[in-house]
């Protein structure tokens, strides 16, 4: 049997996939907006697993489901919704109080954790991901949600004194910025969405929320939760298509953030929709073509080791992937057995198979894509190095490490986001430093070598080229307390806990000349609790 056919062979007949992880086909037909799940009886898309079923034609991607596909009607419905409880800083989200927004925070959390179950498992079926990287994406989720609220906490305490300065008492603290259009990735629909939607809304602001193209049923258990949880028009979703939906509430100039992670050609389409970009914050994670950079006096077990999570782990499909590695040619021979090895000994199976690492890829052009960047990498001069490498079938994709790769190469270029590992020889240290210098990309560096003097020589260049330098690890993006940003291309603006929380407000002061009249009315507000923003309550 030919690997092609083992591969094949690795999609089972419904009746094998164990009970636990069997799924129900989930047709949407309600969103929510205004504070109503509205139904829908328009067009819908249907939603084709990663995962293939045999049938008398063949090996067919499975449905389980399907989604509204709303208009610009409908999207414009819901920006006069986010409009109107916002109500220009007057509404009843942006002007409640702190612990009164933490708390409908915390019922939101509640109430999420009720959907863990579906929501992991349409996280395996939609996207392919394993169950214990699905399951670990919803609880991780949950701890940055309450690591945003003691985020908060933290902030509005530093904020609960009044300052003074050349006879002024002020009191400054962070307030909304408006409405947020909040777009997530397809990597991560969970997560990285919820890391931009979550700071958002409790810091005030009012949301549009438009779940990414593959990852949007998952959602879909959640909606209950936002609209039990919040007030009204405060959460709000788009469903449709990107293109026909989201110029035109640009165009209307009233979005005043836009939270996005993807690509920058479409981030950049979308800031110069906006008839005002000085008045547009924009909140971006964008494309990455993270390098990792192995010396000669490199620990080549850990390089691999860690090289390997960093350019496999979910396939690849991270914007924090390592997507290329330089090796030093004193080394390069031992690194690639090394390498070549490990990725042999990757497990590829189904999302719900014990200890699995190589999954069903849930983009149905990607392995076409793949071997279209293989095949060129060989027409330049490139091959595949690992047994087995970029064997495809139907939406497995085995991994390839391709070597040795040069700039006359796409794989040189473009960010692959898939398991391709291209591998590329040097024997200067100038030669990875000027790579990072003409990539467009700046978002992180892996460095591995045992000689502190070596590393230290690369620190001070790399620090000024990508956000994160990484020393004998992975590049990733933890621990979310840990800022996490790009330069040119790769990101603007910072997510962190508390980067993000500051990302979605603004700083606001209320402040007086420092005299009698003055201060006895500060401390009357204050005594009698008459205004949310100048206040001395300490949160605990």
């Amino acid at each position: 049997m030919s690997f092609q056919d083992q591969l094949r062979s690795l999609f089972v007949d419904e009746s094998q996939i164990p009970d636990e992880f069997r799924i129900e086909e989930v047709h949407q037909r309600e969103y929510l907006s205004n504070g109503e799940m509205k139904p829908w009886d328009g067009d819908v898309t249907e939603v084709y697993s990663p995962v293939c079923l045999p049938t008398p034609n063949g090996l067919k991607r499975k449905l389980i489901g399907t989604y509204p596909v709303c208009t610009e009607k409908e999207a414009m419905e819901a920006l006069d919704a986010a409009i109107a409880a916002y109500d220009n800083g007057r509404g009843e989200w942006p002007t409640m109080s702190l612990d009164q927004r933490i708390k409908c925070m915390e019922k939101f959390v509640y109430k999420m954790i009720e959907q863990r179950t579906l929501v992991v498992k349409l996280l395996m079926w939609e996207i392919g991901k394993s169950y214990a990287d699905s399951a670990k994406e919803f609880d991780r989720t949950v701890e940055y949600i309450n690591a945003t609220i003691d985020g908060l906490k933290d902030i509005d305490r530093q904020s609960s004194r009044f300052e003074m300065a050349e006879g002024i008492i002020a009191q400054i603290r962070r307030s909304p910025i408006g409405v947020v259009l909040c777009m997530g990735p397809f990597n991560y629909p969970l997560n990285e969405t919820f890391t931009t939607l979550i700071p958002a809304l409790i810091m005030g602001n009012t949301l549009l929320f438009k779940p990414p193209k593959h990852g949007t049923l998952l959602h879909y258990p959640l909606l209950r939760a936002f609209q039990e949880a919040f007030p009204k028009g405060v959460v709000n979703t788009i469903y449709g298509r990107g293109a026909d939906v989201t110029p035109g509430l640009m165009q209307t100039g009233k979005i005043n953030v836009l939270a996005f992670i993807g690509s920058s050609k479409v981030a950049n389409g979308l800031k110069k929709s906006h008839p005002k970009i000085n008045r547009l914050r924009a909140v971006l994670s964008l494309d990455a073509k993270n390098a990792a950079i192995v010396t000669k006096h490199a620990d080549l077990k850990l390089a691999v080791s860690e090289c390997i999570l960093g350019s496999l782990s979910f396939n690849g499909q991270r914007c924090t992937a390592i997507k290329m590695i330089f090796v030093h040619k004193e080394v390069a021979d031992e690194f690639l057995r090394l390498l070549g090895e490990s990725v042999s000994n990757l497990k590829i199976g189904l999302p719900w198979e014990k200890d699995v690492k190589i999954t069903p890829l849930p983009e149905p052009h990607k392995p076409d894509y793949l071997k279209e960047c293989i095949d060129d990498a060989a027409a330049n001069g490139a091959r595949v190095m690992n047994e087995n490498g970029g064997v495809t079938s139907e939406s497995f994709v085995f991994p390839a490490v391709i070597y040795p790769v040069n700039d006359k190469m796409k794989l040189y270029r473009e960010e692959q986001f898939g398991p391709v590992i291209p591998v590329v020889p040097y024997e200067s240290i100038e030669e990875p430093i000027q790579y990072q210098i003409d990539s467009p990309h700046g978002m992180q560096v892996s460095i591995f070598s045992n000689d502190a003097r070596e590393i230290s020589s690369l620190i001070d260049p790399f620090v000024n080229l990508v956000s994160r330098v990484n020393i004998n690890a992975q590049c990733q993006r933890g621990p979310d307390v840990f800022p996490f940003t790009g330069r040119k291309d790769s990101a603007e603006g910072t997510l962190s806990v508390h980067d993000a929380l500051r990302s979605f407000s603004i700083r606001s002061l209320v402040a007086t000349k420092l005299n009698d009249t003055n201060k006895q009315i500060i401390n009357e507000i204050v005594h009698d609790n008459d205004s949310n923003f100048l206040s001395t309550k300490f949160i605990l």
